[in-house]
């Protein structure tokens, strides 16, 4: 053990406190002191968490830190991954962060033991749940579920077939004769309400049915679909759910991916437009729902949307043909048929907005291509910073770099960036 106090001078990208030394504390902020038995003395940028979960919920790892310190965190992950692939950014703006109780979307866990329901996140580094009582993170409407939803859980459980005694009888069940419960729960705040879906549980017999139903009805809930292991089957849906975006109402599949936040949505959206907005032609890779599709097309604007999934490409195909706006929506998997160098070079910019593995393949149908603007949205600085690299080495400078802390109190960190083509000076 070290005889000395040491100051934490930064967090690490897993959310650890570093000394100079490069002892590591966890939950400590800029300015603590990690004294010689690993206590922290706090510092002037230390906070009290947020949420009476915080240091056994794996949700979040930075509740500790201010305001100035957390932005700080996010600018410094986009800004590293920039320079350790010397990207030379001309300019990184300011990180936006998205408010507390702005997360419109949630994937859960459920699991009962003698009759009791636990819903929650796991525990950091371990497979145990969390049971939610609060999170200031995610919006009022899905936090309100939470109880109700355990009730519901229970009920259904009571609700299966009762198991017969060493005589055949049936008797009423116990806390020991309820089947054990594992399932994960989705819910996305859509156009309607939310958008409830259990994965890995079916309803058996009326009376869960029933129950089901009720639930549904009594909360407002948009939609309910359940899936027993051969996909969504909706049990609730009074109206057809949407989720708007910009200011156009598109079909939300089950499951479907969606910005983690309205407010962060617009930010990212916000830079694409005003980074290409002016571009005639533009093809949206990796197009998703349409989030900057439907944005970006209008009278002066075409727009071409790829995306892999077909459900989530009807959606946006549907959203865009009723809205009237010139999208031509394909089905297309990028990852293993990526738009070629031809093709992409008929389009004045385009826009990429990957999965957190990124879009090696493409970028370099890109990097051969005859297009000069690029902007790239990312969730994964690293497979970023891989990506903009080979841009770099086909010609392009990165102009502009704007971290987006969505996940709020969490090491993920998203950003956009913009790259222009030398020749195109």
């Amino acid at each position: 053990m070290t005889d000395l106090n040491e100051e934490i001078l930064r967090i690490a990208s897993k959310g650890d406190g570093v000394t100079a030394s490069g002892r590591f504390a966890w939950g400590a902020a800029p300015g603590d002191v990690l004294r010689a038995d690993g206590t922290l003395e706090w510092g002037p940028h230390h906070v009290a968490p947020a949420c009476r979960h915080f240091g056994r919920c794996g949700g979040c790892q930075l509740q500790q830190l201010d305001e100035e310190t957390l932005e700080g965190f996010v600018e410094a992950r986009v800004a590293n991954a920039s320079s350790a692939q010397e990207l030379g950014a001309e300019r990184i703006a300011a990180p936006y962060l998205s408010p507390p109780a702005a997360r419109r979307r949630a994937s859960l866990r459920a699991e009962s033991s003698g009759g009791r329901i636990v819903i929650g996140f796991r525990e950091a580094k371990s497979h145990r749940l969390v049971e939610l009582e609060e999170c200031p993170v995610l919006v009022p409407e899905i936090t309100a579920l939470l109880g109700p939803l355990r009730t519901l859980l229970i009920t259904m459980g009571k609700a299966a077939p009762v198991r017969k005694g060493p005589r055949g009888r049936a008797g009423k069940p116990s806390k020991a004769d309820l089947p054990r419960m594992a399932c994960d729960i989705e819910m996305t705040l859509v156009d309607q309400g939310v958008d409830l879906g259990v994965k890995g549980l079916t309803a058996e017999g009326l009376a869960a049915t029933e129950a089901m139903l009720a639930f549904a009805q009594a909360h407002g809930l948009a939609r309910l679909t359940m899936d027993g292991g051969y996909g969504y089957e909706t049990v609730w849906e009074p109206a057809p759910v949407t989720v708007t975006l910009g200011d156009t109402p598109v079909p939300f599949p089950p499951g479907s991916f969606l910005q983690a936040t309205r407010d962060g949505e617009e930010a990212l959206v916000g830079a694409a437009r005003a980074w290409i907005g002016d571009a005639a032609t533009v093809a949206d890779l990796f197009s998703g729902l349409g989030t900057f599709a439907l944005a970006l097309a209008g009278p002066q604007c075409k727009v071409f949307a790829a995306e892999a999934a077909r459900d989530v490409h009807l959606a946006c195909k549907h959203g865009a043909d009723r809205a009237q706006r010139p999208v031509f929506s394909a089905h297309r998997d990028l990852f293993r048929n990526p738009l070629q160098a031809d093709e992409l070079s008929k389009f004045e910019a385009v826009v990429l907005d990957p999965p957190r593995a990124g879009a090696r393949e493409q970028v370099e149908c890109i990097a051969d291509s005859q297009v000069n603007r690029v902007v790239y949205i990312s969730c994964n600085p690293s497979s970023w910073s891989r990506d903009g690299a080979r841009l770099i080495e086909a010609g392009f400078h990165l102009v502009d770099l704007r971290p987006v802390g969505q996940f709020r109190w969490s090491t993920h960190v998203e950003l956009a960036s913009y790259f222009v083509r030398e020749s195109a000076d």
